[in-house]
């Protein structure tokens, strides 16, 4: 069964929808490599000027680090639910985003024995800093309200009747963008961005594994599973 619903196209949008709810969207290998191979797909398509990502469920993504680089069509996430740990990394990869009032975002590596490490490339060049320190010590939870204000996202909408609305000017102005007018702003934007891949992925990435490795990350994510508190809770 996919956990990616079927793409669907309107005028050069694609809408891409992760579809396993019953994980709650979490970042299987199944799924990373099936919007993997849309977003391919998406990106070799001239007639597709942006890629609308949004979610069956009550989560955008639970979570999993994203090990790649942004994906050179624009990138657009409509969020009306849960979004968590390696699901802000997913996240971060968009252009732009729009949350409902149902949203709501934590970054919860920490009390895992994790570190949002890997995600950390897309996430700290668009992320008020400040907003990222306290984040992502402490784990609490926030809404889009405030996600917007510490730019992780572009839109927060006050009403989930309004949220479609609030990308109807954005997914215009993307159709009437010329294909290279298009790719070459995403070059400016996202260079920081790639600059961070091309010089720390490799760290992080190796930083992730020794983490999740570690016996005070398994003690995390055995509490969390079992429902009760880690060693460490004071």
């Amino acid at each position: 069964m996919s956990s990616l619903a079927a793409p669907t196209h309107d005028r050069g949008i694609t809408t891409l929808t992760l579809d396993s709810p019953a994980n709650r969207n979490a970042l299987s290998a199944r799924l990373v490599g099936e919007l993997s191979t849309a977003l391919d797909a998406c990106a070799a398509d001239d007639t597709v000027r942006a890629v609308v990502l949004t979610h069956t469920g009550n989560t955008f993504c639970a979570g999993a680090d994203l090990t790649g680089p942004p994906d050179p069509a624009a990138f657009v996430a409509l969020i009306t639910g849960h979004v968590r740990a390696g699901g802000l990394g997913l996240l971060g990869a968009c252009d732009i985003s729009a949350a409902g009032p149902d949203a709501s975002f934590a970054l919860t590596e920490s009390r895992l024995g994790l570190a949002p490490a890997v995600i950390s490339l897309p996430l700290l060049p668009r992320t008020d800093p400040r907003a990222a320190a306290r984040y992502y010590l402490t784990g609490e939870r926030f809404d889009a309200t405030e996600a917007a204000r510490i730019s992780l996202i572009t839109i927060a909408v006050g009403s989930a009747e309004d949220i479609d609305k609030a990308l109807v000017p954005v997914l215009d102005g993307l159709r009437k963008a010329s294909p290279q007018g298009l790719a070459a702003s995403k070059e400016l934007v996202t260079a920081t961005v790639l600059k961070n891949f091309d010089q720390h992925a490799e760290d992080l990435i190796a930083r992730s594994a020794a983490l999740f490795a570690s016996a005070e990350a398994r003690e995390g994510m055995t509490a969390f599973l079992e429902r009760r508190d880690p060693a460490w809770l004071l």
